[in-house]
């Protein structure tokens, strides 16, 4: 007969502890430093901690380690940390949503760099229609499915969150890797391809091509380093950045093209030649719409810059009150800097495409021309003078080379949110410095790799973009359907068969796009599987989140009794004897026979007290186990212990652990050997949660308490 009883609460269980005696450990926080202020924990398990020089460098890199919003909501106890705290911190690096506008928009709004050239290029006279056609999208199809992204993850993590659940346990761990991927295609290639175009205007300008044009890659190399400088200093740099360079580019782009609309009204005879090309193309406006319809896949690259306003929320300022778990202000003024920022770019782009259209000769567009990737900048020194075109380059360059903060701000916010967390990335990959480091050194190789060449990258930019744009329409469809709302259900299945068209038009174009993201992919999946196999024996619990039912703590105060080898007149020690097991289901016989052979194994006197303690496994892809809860169970004359969590060996280690700090007892876990190959149960272990327990059991222990004395034994028989 099996009987179990609901957890304690946090008080209750705190009033029902035995009072730690000659250790002095407070209960359940002894082997958790990392919920302890002002305790350095290394993210190397293992290694020694350095000394003078190597550990101030040690503590700059990772002075954010634990600081994250999610860690600093759910992985300190209520008890240890006030709310008013908690928020006080989620709220300490946030940033008014205009500023962090800016700081999406660097790539966002550069756009207009090359963007009427794209589109003249593939649309010729009809561009000025086609680019309509982009901004309709824009406003009514993926402006409302960020917004609603944005509502469903306030935290960063985007449209991957809202897809984490169609598939379960490993799938559904490898399909956020596929997503994953394709993200860091688009952000990365982003980094890359921005500072590329900087530096092909700086080796383009007419006075600098002598000096410059052998020196692509370092000029690029240079570029994309002091962009990871800014963002070693800290995001409040990178945010005062982002808004000069942003309000600068925005008000040269607001002149150029508002002397360009004056030269279209003072001489109408370009519109009329605009309009008699129509005509004598399309003979219709049905024609022309049609056209310029089947014409957007080529200007989808102007959609570029959703998915980084989801990804760095947890940037934005939100009310003083908001709930952490679902922070309403910050939700509300995300909605604000998307659709301010779409709604800016949308007149930009119309505009733009008028005045280049009207008013650039058809052959100045096309490659070798002066208008071919810069019409605006044509524009510029066309009607203002050598001075303001100046001005308006060196501000051009300036965005285009810091367009890809906004993807170094997303991959900072969207990679802790998920890889370490699963395992999939070393700890210190949580931390800011150590990650821009890491984003810095892909950036490097991918640009050495592809020669800092525009349109090398160009397909893998837009692929990555369009990938992500058609998840999120996927994923607001699946959430309208969960809603029950059949017409928004529609709509956005029509959205997101546009994105699906457009997506397969790109790669039937350039192929080398999808090529490119599933190198990144396959990586992304290889260094994920190398890392779980390296945190294997890391504890994955925090001990201070453990709790155990009123029949789990009277079968520990049942069981404890005096250690019979401690020497005479020292301090009385205490201890607990655990057969660690599979579940046995209701049998209390072979619970009989289990004690009666681990009895004889081990060679023990049965004059001892066993209880049991028994791990049920469930979703082994998971990684962290926080929040475990030890339930009590009366089988016949046998206590078992059972815990549910996603590994066996780190459960097992956790509950020895917290058993000890909580009562101030030494616990003495029995294990058997596992029958089979080492490196079978090797993998058994990494995938599936169990495999070779004993070992690994003890591995763990030995990293998460490094004195000897102190750790709970592990008996193997």
């Amino acid at each position: 007969m099996s009987t179990e009883t609901p957890p304690a609460s946090a008080s209750d269980q705190v009033a029902s502890r035995p009072s730690a005696r000659t250790s002095g450990v407070v209960p359940g926080k002894a082997t958790d430093p990392t919920l302890v202020p002002g305790v350095s924990v290394s993210p190397f398990p293992g290694l020694a901690e350095p000394n003078g020089l190597m550990h101030g460098i040690k503590s700059w890199l990772l002075a954010d380690l634990g600081a994250t919003e999610d860690k600093t909501h759910h992985a300190i106890d209520d008890d240890d940390v006030p709310k008013a705290v908690s928020k006080h911190k989620i709220q300490a690096h946030t940033h008014p949503w205009w500023q962090v506008m800016c700081l999406t928009g660097v790539d966002y709004f550069s756009t207009l760099g090359y963007q009427p050239g794209i589109a003249f290029l593939a649309a010729g006279a009809l561009s000025p229609i086609a680019t309509i056609i982009l901004v309709i999208v824009t406003l009514f199809g993926a402006l409302p499915i960020y917004q609603k992204v944005a509502n469903e993850s306030p935290h960063g993590e985007g449209s991957i969150l809202m897809l984490r659940g169609l598939l379960s346990r490993w799938r559904g761990k490898t399909f956020i890797l596929f997503l994953l991927g394709f993200a860091a295609t688009d952000f990365i290639i982003t980094i890359t391809l921005s500072a590329a175009d900087a530096t092909a205007h700086l080796v383009e300008n007419p006075i600098l091509a002598p000096f410059l044009h052998e020196a692509r890659v370092p000029i690029t190399l240079f570029l994309i380093a002091i962009l990871g400088a800014v963002f070693l200093k800290g995001f409040n740099e990178a945010i005062g950045v982002a808004v000069v360079l942003v309000i600068s580019y925005l008000i040269l782009n607001a002149i150029v093209i508002g002397v360009g609309l004056l030269h279209v009204l003072e001489n109408p005879k370009v519109l009329f030649n605009w309009q008699g090309s129509l005509s004598e193309q399309f003979g219709n406006p049905i024609h022309m719409v049609i056209a310029a319809t089947l014409l957007f896949p080529k200007l989808a690259l102007g959609l570029s810059g959703f998915e980084t306003g989801v990804a760095v929320m947890p940037l934005l300022k939100g009310d003083h009150n908001d709930d952490p778990d679902m922070p309403v202000g910050r939700i509300r003024n995300a909605r604000k800097l998307l659709t301010v920022a779409a709604v800016i770019m949308s007149v930009y782009l119309i505009t733009s495409s008028i005045v280049t259209t009207t008013l650039i000769p058809a052959p100045e567009f096309a490659l070798g021309g002066k208008a071919n990737g810069r019409a605006l900048a044509y524009l510029a020194y066309e009607f203002l003078g050598t001075g303001f075109g100046s001005v308006y380059d060196a501000v051009t360059i300036a965005i285009l080379w810091f367009a890809g903060a906004s993807a170094m701000a997303g991959l900072l916010n969207l990679i802790p949110n998920y890889l370490p967390k699963y395992g999939m990335a070393p700890q210190f990959i949580a931390s800011t410095r150590p990650l821009v480091l890491v984003l810095t050194a892909i950036s490097f190789l991918v640009t050495i790799l592809f020669n800092a060449d525009v349109d090398a990258q160009g397909g893998a930019y837009a692929t990555g973009v369009l990938v992500l744009m058609m998840s999120g329409a996927f994923a607001v469809t699946l959430k309208y359907r969960e809603e029950g709302r059949k017409v928004m259900v529609w709509f956005f299945s029509f959205i997101t068969f546009v994105f699906i068209y457009t997506l397969i038009v790109n790669v039937l174009e350039r192929p080398d796009g999808v090529k490119i993201a599933s190198v990144f992919i396959a990586s992304i999946i290889a260094i994920s599987m190398l890392s779980r196999a390296w945190r294997s024996t890391e504890l994955r619990t925090s001990i201070s989140t453990i709790t155990a039912d009123e029949e789990a703590m009277r079968i520990i105060e049942e069981y404890r009794e005096s250690d019979p080898n401690q020497r005479q007149g020292s301090p009385r020690r205490e201890l607990i004897h655990l057969i660690c097991d599979r579940p046995r289901g209701e049998n209390a016989h072979m619970y009989d026979e289990k004690r009666a052979a681990m009895l004889d194994d081990e060679n023990i006197a049965r004059d001892h007290k066993f209880c049991f303690l028994e791990i049920i496994v469930g979703d082994t892809s998971d990684f962290i186990s926080d929040g475990l809860v030890i339930r009590g169970h009366r089988i016949g004359e046998n206590a078992v212990l059972r815990v549910e969590a996603t590994t066996i060996p780190n459960t097992i280690a956790a509950v020895l652990l917290w058993i000890r700090d909580t009562y101030d007892i030494t616990p003495h876990a029995y294990l058997s050997w596992t029958e089979g190959h080492p490196l079978t149960h090797a993998a058994r272990f990494l995938f599936f949660g169990e495999g070779e327990t004993a070992p690994i059991t003890r591995e763990i222990l030995r990293e998460a308490e490094s004195v000897p004395m102190r750790r709970p034994h592990v008996h193997v028989g």
